[in-house]
C-alpha cells in the first residue's frame, strides 16, 4: 500500500480533514520483513559518516535522521475485506548549519557513500541559503546524551500479530452491526512502527522504537420513510500503545448513558452500542437553538482544545511563520509577555507533555536530540508559555527548547509540532453524575464531529457524534443537529467545573496535518469531563429562509 493511500484511509474519522493531501510515500513489504530491524551499531558508523562529511564541509552543527517506517492497514466493509497494506520506507535525512543557515538534503542510500553525498548536499543548500540570509539562526545549546534508547511501552507488538485474527476481528464487528440492522459499516486497524535512530554532532547518538495504534470503525443507518441517515464513528482512542488495547477490560470502561474506554478498548461492544445510537438519531428530537449549559466529556473535548488551545499556542503560528491550515493564531508575544492574559477561567490548567503513557505524542527525545518533558501552557486560566524548538527558545528568553520538534518521515525537515496538550482533571472530587445533578438547562456531547474554526483561531465552531439533552439534573433524551458557537476566550472563560482524575481520558489526532509541503503528527489531548456554562447552541439542519 502507498503512503497516499493509507493516510487517505487512516483518515477516515477525525483526521481526515485536517490532512487533505501528501506525497506517496512507502514500499509494499511481506508483514514478516517488518519485523526485521537494523542494528545500532551498522546505524552509528553510517551517522558518522555522515556527521564528518558535514563537520569537514564547514558546517558547525549537524544532525542526521535514519529512519524506518512501517506502516500496516487492515480496511473491511460490511462482509468482505477492502484491503490488507504493509509497507516500508526507510532512508535518510541530513540537516546541517553553515554560516548561520540551515541546509537539508535526504536519501534512500542508506550507505556510507550515501550518507557522504547526501551531507555534501545539505552543505550546499545551506550555502546557497547563506547568500540570501538576513539574519543567522540562534541555536539554543543542547548537551550530548551519547548513545541512549527509548521505545514506546507496549505489552504487545502489533505487526507480530497475525493479519486473520485482525480481519476476523473487524468482521465480526461489522456483522454484528448489520445483525442490528446497520445499512453500511467499515472498519479497521491501522498500526505504526517508526524506527528512528538520531545522531547529532552534539554527541547524541540516539535510538527510539515507537509505536501507535488506532482501531477505528463507522456505522450507518437508513431512514426509508423520511430518505434521511445518521451514523456513529468508534469511540476508541488513536493510542501509542500495542496491541494490547484491543484487549477489552471491564476495569477500563467508563459506564453511563453510552460506554467509553480507557486503555482498553472493547470494539465489538462499541459496535453494537453504535449500531443503537444510529437508530436513536434517526428519531431524535432536533435542538431548539439557544443557549446552554454544556457538559463535554473527553471523547468530544480533545479535539476542542487541539484546535482551540494546542495549535494556537504553537510559537510559529503566534509569529506568522505558519498559516497553513486555519491560519496563525490570536495569541501574540505582548499576551505572553504580559502575565496576566486570562485566556480560561481559573478552572482551565493546561499542561503541554511529550512523555505521557498511552499517548500519541509519546517520545524519549524529538527530532533535534531534546530530551522530553512537560511544561504549563495556561495555569489557572492565564497564558504562560507557548511551544517552542531550538531555534525559537531565544524568542522566548528561554535558554533550551521544549522539545518539539518532529518531521513525518526521514526524507522531511523536522520542524515545530505540537506535544501532547491537555486539559488538567479538577482538583476536587467531582464525577459526572454530579456534574450533569447541577445542570438545569444542558447538553452532554460525546465523540468529537464536524468543526470550523476562523484563519486565527478565534471564533469558532464544533459539533459531536452523541447529544444529550439535560433538564433540571437529568438527562432526558436524545438530540439531534447541534453544534456550538463561540470566540475562543468567552468559551474558555465559561470553563466552571471539571471532573477529578478518575474521569481523565485521552483522545487524539493519528494525522495532524501542518506545514508547506504537509506533513502529518499524531498527538494526544487529555481531559476530564468538563462543563462550559451559557454557550451558543444552533440547529445546523435550519435553513434560512
Amino acid at each position: 500500500m502507498k503512503r497516499r493511500n493509507f493516510i487517505y484511509l487512516t483518515g477516515v474519522g477525525a483526521g481526515a480533514m485536517m490532512l487533505p493531501n501528501l506525497p506517496s510515500f512507502g514500499t509494499p513489504i511481506d508483514p514478516a520483513e517488518a519485523l526485521k530491524q537494523v542494528d545500532t551499531r551498522i546505524k552509528k558508523e553510517l551517522a558518522d559518516a555522515a556527521l564528518n562529511t558535514a563537520k569537514s564541509k564547514g558546517a558547525s552543527y549537524a544532525d542526521v535522521r535514519i529512519g524506518r517506517y512501517l506502516n500496516q492497514a487492515v480496511i473491511t466493509r460490511e462482509r468482505r475485506v477492502l484491503n490488507v497494506g504493509n509497507s516500508e520506507s526507510y532512508g535518510v535525512g541530513v540537516r546541517v548549519l553553515v554560516n548561520g543557515c540551515w541546509g537539508f538534503a535526504a536519501t534512500n542510500d542508506v550507505t556510507k557513500d550515501g550518507m557522504a553525498k547526501v551531507a555534501n548536499r545539505a552543505v550546499a543548500v545551506a550555502k546557497a541559503n547563506a547568500r540570501i540570509s538576513t539574519k543567522p539562526v540562534e541555536l539554543a545549546p543542547q548537551q550530548g546524551y551519547g548513545e541512549v534508547s527509548w521505545k514506546t511501552p507496549i505489552e504487545k507488538n502489533a505487526f507480530e500479530v497475525p493479519i486473520k485474527e485482525k480481519v476476523d476481528l473487524l468482521l465480526a464487528c461489522n456483522g454484528a452491526a448489520l445483525t442490528g440492522g446497520a445499512t453500511f459499516v467499515n472498519s479497521s486497524i491501522l498500526a505504526i512502527n517508526e524506527q528512528k535512530y538520531f545522531a547529532s554532532t552534539d554527541g547524541s547518538y540516539i535510538d527510539q522504537d515507537i509505536h501507535r495504534l488506532y482501531p477505528n470503525f463507522t456505522v450507518t443507518k437508513t431512514d426509508p420513510a423520511t430518505n434521511s441517515f445518521e451514523s456513529r464513528a468508534a469511540l476508541s482512542v488513536p493510542c501509542g500503545m500495542g496491541y494490547e488495547y484491543l484487549t477489552p477490560s471491564e476495569s477500563e470502561k467508563v459506564h453511563g448513558i453510552v460506554t467509553r474506554y480507557k486503555q482498553r478498548y472493547d470494539m465489538l461492544e462499541d459496535i453494537k452500542n453504535a449500531t443503537k445510537n444510529t437508530t436513536e438519531k434517526i428519531t431524535a428530537k432536533s435542538v431548539e437553538p439557544g443557549k446552554y449549559d454544556l457538559v463535554l466529556d473527553p471523547s468530544h473535548l480533545w479535539l476542542t482544545i487541539h484546535e482551540s488551545v494546542a495549535h494556537p499556542t504553537e510559537l510559529d503560528r503566534v509569529l506568522g511563520y505558519e498559516a497553513n491550515y486555519a491560519g496563525t493564531s490570536f495569541l501574540t508575544l505582548d499576551k505572553l509577555h504580559s502575565g496576566n492574559f486570562h485566556f480560561g477561567s481559573k478552572n482551565m490548567n493546561v499542561v503541554a507533555d511529550k512523555l505521557q503513557a498511552g499517548s500519541l505524542g509519546a517520545v524519549g527525545y524529538d527530532d533535534e536530540g531534546v530530551k522530553c518533558g512537560q511544561w504549563d501552557l495556561v495555569k489557572d486560566g492565564v497564558l504562560v508559555n507557548f511551544q517552542a524548538i531550538r531555534d525559537q527558545a531565544h524568542i522566548l528568553g528561554l535558554d533550551h527548547s521544549q522539545g518539539c520538534c518532529y518531521a513525518q518521515t526521514w526524507s522531511d525537515v523536522q520542524f515545530q509540532r505540537m506535544p501532547n496538550v491537555s486539559l488538567q482533571p479538577g482538583k476536587t472530587p467531582l464525577s459526572v453524575d454530579e456534574m450533569i445533578k447541577g445542570v438545569e438547562k444542558g447538553i452532554y456531547i460525546v465523540g468529537n464531529g464536524s468543526f470550523s474554526i476562523d484563519q486565527q483561531r478565534y471564533n469558532f465552531q464544533f459539533g459531536g457524534q452523541l447529544f444529550y439533552e439535560i433538564k433540571n439534573g437529568k438527562i432526558i433524551g436524545m438530540l439531534n443537529d447541534v453544534a456550538y458557537q463561540a470566540t475562543n476566550q468567552e468559551f474558555w472563560n465559561s470553563l466552571v467545573a471539571v471532573c477529578d482524575k478518575r474521569d481523565y481520558r485521552l483522545g487524539g489526532a493519528f494525522n495532524d496535518g501542518k506545514g508547506q509541503p504537509s506533513q502529518s503528527n499524531a498527538v494526544s489531548h487529555g481531559s476530564a469531563t468538563s462543563r462550559f456554562n451559557g454557550v451558543n447552541v444552533i440547529n445546523t439542519k435550519r435553513r434560512i429562509g
